[in-house]
Formats: structure tokens, sequence, C-alpha cells
């Protein structure tokens, strides 16, 4: 992954490489050692290595070690999406093997092609040329578009969630998480969010297979082209309402540059930045919708989620798995974020 930083493997995070190379050579066809770890230096959740052989290189996500929230990090999960969508065409990087057995490296992780692009982590895209930018967002509002039009039943994924109730479902899940971690306190903002939003969710039942993090930073470029050739990081995903993903996707627009990469406050003209309006009709374009009703409501949801993932984050900064060095500077947006997740709803 050009672009992406490497590092030595963190102390904390550290395994057995003879181990690995073993179970790789076993399983990997035309793996040949040796085997060079390194640890990509994103990612909050599951650690990510850069796996490199004379031959080719690879990456490996992994369950972080420690005391892990139920049904957090699935790995498993990871790998059957991003092999069906391989399968079916979608960009995203070809898949080698899973290991569930502890005993190898000591958490579950699955081996997964390197894809050498270009990652951008600031969505206002300021490395290109300013005439190149409304194509870099042509690219990702193709994409996430093109992900909402599969039928998941088409390429084995009819079960890869439950139908039916996803955004009470999702808010109830993200609301249990807040609450049990303990650890990471409370917010009256995140409080105040588990009330409204239940009480607030559009009518209608929409299923679409849905990344659940879809961020320029959680995609690969082509080297010279805007053109998206990877999307990674796919443990938020499952069936749900395509709307809760493009709402994740469209709050950049809403979020101020010191919020994480967002483009409030930007003069999106002079940056030759598409407009939100113009955002959300390409991809109602793409979609056949003839808009979408209840964007606040869709916004605040991701909002809140996002909050209450950087809520876990804190937990485990606290209890000392966080998998990322950023992760103190994460939790530091936590309260902001929050309280912009609050201020849509009064829209």
């Amino acid at each position: 992954m050009v672009d992406a930083a490497l590092a030595p493997v963190r102390a904390a995070q550290r395994f057995d490489e003879a181990a690995l190379a073993n179970w790789m050579a076993d399983t990997v066809p035309g793996f040949a050692g040796p085997l060079d770890v390194q640890q990509f230096s994103g990612g909050q959740s599951n650690p990510t290595y850069r796996l490199g052989t004379p031959g080719r290189n690879y990456v490996l996500r992994r369950k972080p070690p420690g005391v892990l929230l139920k049904g957090a990090h699935a790995v498993d999960r990871e790998y059957r999406v991003i092999s069906a969508l391989h399968g079916a065409g979608f960009p995203v990087p070809a898949t080698f093997g899973l290991c569930m057995d502890d005993s190898i490296i000591g958490t579950a992780f699955y081996v997964m092609e390197l894809v050498e692009g270009r990652n951008f982590w600031d969505t206002a895209f300021p490395e290109v040329p300013d005439a190149d930018r409304p194509a870099y967002f042509d690219a990702m509002n193709d994409t996430i578009a093109r992900l909402h039009n599969l039928d998941p039943a088409a390429i084995g994924l009819d079960d890869y969630g439950r139908p039916g109730n996803y955004f009470e479902r999702q808010i109830g899940r993200w609301s249990g998480q807040y609450r049990d971690d303990a650890d990471a306190g409370r917010l009256p903002a995140m409080d105040a969010l588990i009330e409204w939003l239940p009480a607030n969710i559009p009518p209608g039942e929409e299923a679409s297979i849905v990344h659940g993090d879809f961020r320029c930073d959680n995609m690969l470029f082509h080297p010279t082209e805007p053109r998206v050739i990877a999307v990674l990081d796919w443990e938020l995903s499952t069936l749900g309402h395509p709307l809760a993903d493009f709402g994740y996707h469209l709050m950049v627009y809403r979020m101020p540059p010191g919020y994480s990469t967002g483009l409030a406050g930007l003069d999106l003209r002079a940056c030759n930045i598409p407009s939100e309006g113009d955002y959300i009709a390409a991809y109602c374009r793409r979609t056949g919708r003839d808009g979408i009703d209840g964007l606040n409501f869709y916004v605040a949801f991701s909002l809140f989620r996002l909050a209450a993932i950087i809520h876990g984050i804190k937990g485990r900064l606290i209890r000392g798995t966080a998998s990322s060095p950023q992760a103190a500077q994460a939790v530091e947006q936590m309260e902001r974020i929050a309280a912009l997740a609050l201020a849509q709803t009064r829209n």
C-alpha cells in the first residue's frame, strides 16, 4: 500500500513469526520465505501488518490481543465479505487464507493481497491537482453506489446480516457497547442521542451490503489515476440500510477540518470539491433514487456510531489494547463528534 506508513511491530502486538511462516507455507499457494513483518500505523481496531517476501508481499489482519468486547474484531466476517466481493469483481484485495486457531499467532487472523495504490488521509485530497479533485470524489461516489447496487444473494451473502429493523438493531448495539464499557465513561450528548435516535427512525426498509466505515482513508486509489482499486477495512460490514452507509460516508461534509478529515468550513468551490448537494445527487442518480428524505437522521446516526466507536477505542486505550498509536488523538475528538451528532437532530 503505497503512502501507508510502516513501522516495526509494536511490542504489545508482536507474535511468533516463524509459526506464521509455517502456516503460510501450508496454506498460501506459492508462498516462500523468508518473511519480513512490519506494522501499518493506521487502523484503530484490528492490527494490520505487511508481510514481505522475496517473491511477493501480503497483508495480515488479526484480532488484537487482550480482553475484547463481545462480537467485535470479527476477522472471519471480514475475510468472508472480501472473498465474496473479490469474486464479484468489486475492488477489494484477493484473499489467501483464514486462521481461527489462536495457537498460531495468539489470535485469529487472515492473509490477503497487498494492493499497491495511493492512500489519502484527508478527504479534501490536497495532494492532487485542483482540476483532478472532482474525479476523485466521483470515484468514491461510484464505488459506494456499486456496492449498494450489488445483490447480496447473487454473491453468497444473503445471510451476512439479519433482515429488517436495521437502525433499531444498530442503535441498540452501539448503545449497548457504549454503556457496557464503563472504563471509558459517559457523555451527556451520547445519552441524549440514545434517547432521540430510536424515536426518529425514517420509515422504510432497505437492505444491501454496507461497508460501515466508507472513508477515503479506507480506499486505495490507482497510483496515477482517479480510480478506486481497493476498499479496505470491512470489520463493520453487514447487510443493512444503504443510507446508513452513505450517511456515514457523507458526514465529512458536516465535520470541520479539525474533526478528522472534515470539509465543513472549507471553500468547496475554491478547492474544486463537489458540493454536498451535488454529491448526493450523483449517488441518487447511480442508485435510482429521487432524493433522500430524513438525511439529518442518517448523518446523526452515523456521527453517533463514530463517537461510539471512538468510545470503544478510549476503553481499549485505558486497558492497554488499542492497536494504533493514533488512538489517543482519536479519543480527543469523541466529545466534539458526539456534540456534532446531537446538533444534527436540531436542524
